[in-house]
């Protein structure tokens, strides 16, 4: 019986979660990116820290308010389930978030983007378990690690990199009084995915595998 009920709170967990990341890190914690929410009033890619903090807080604020148009497509591959939004003005790409998970883990990584370059990264990857409790009403315990990247000419200039835990009962740490560390960061491989994701961009079916 206890077996059993484990299980059917593993599953429960699982879902939530899966869920919920539509609704996680809709918007960004205040240390994120500090800005003044003005246009930059040019067309050209930002190419410095502060030109990408502006972009950013204009874009932001865009798909807050929801007045970017998008799509989307589903993956599922293996053991791995995974979704891909692109936000768009005037026909124009402006980000991607591309979310996945398995049984224990799940990212999201988000691409800002002008004139078709990816000037800023958001990745937050969230390792969970079991941390005590009863199979009845389990604890859990989220690992939460976070890379805020700014990139000129798609190469990382800065990445800005966060650890915290978050526990299901109890008293928690806020994710905004946590430091960002300065670190670096290989984009290859981020990059390397994101144009995979645009290659599979108009595909209509669910794919097997991204």
């Amino acid at each position: 019986m206890k077996i059993t009920l484990l299980g059917l709170s593993l599953l429960l967990i699982i879902s939530c979660k899966k869920e919920n990341h539509k609704n996680i890190h809709n918007e960004f914690s205040k240390d994120s990116l500090t800005a003044k929410n003005d246009s930059t009033q040019s067309n050209r890619t930002p190419q410095n820290i502060d030109e990408i903090k502006k972009e950013f807080a204009v874009l932001n604020e865009k798909l807050l308010a929801k007045k970017l148009d998008s799509t989307s497509y589903d993956y599922n591959c293996e053991e791995l389930e995974g979704d891909v939004h692109f936000y768009y003005e005037n026909k124009k790409l402006k980000m991607v978030k591309h979310f996945f998970a398995d049984s224990h883990f799940s990212s999201v990584t988000k691409y800002y983007v002008k004139n078709d370059q990816v000037f800023f990264i958001f990745k937050d990857d969230t390792l969970w378990q079991f941390d005590g409790g009863t199979p009845e009403k389990p604890i859990t315990k989220d690992s939460i690690n976070q890379q805020r990247i700014y990139l000129q000419n798609s190469n990382p200039i800065q990445c800005l990199k966060k650890n915290f835990t978050i526990r299901s009962v109890g008293k928690n740490v806020n994710p905004e009084t946590v430091p960002n560390k300065k670190g670096n960061c290989d984009v290859k491989e981020l990059m390397k995915t994101y144009l995979t994701i645009l290659k599979n961009k108009d595909k209509k079916d669910k794919l097997m595998c991204l």
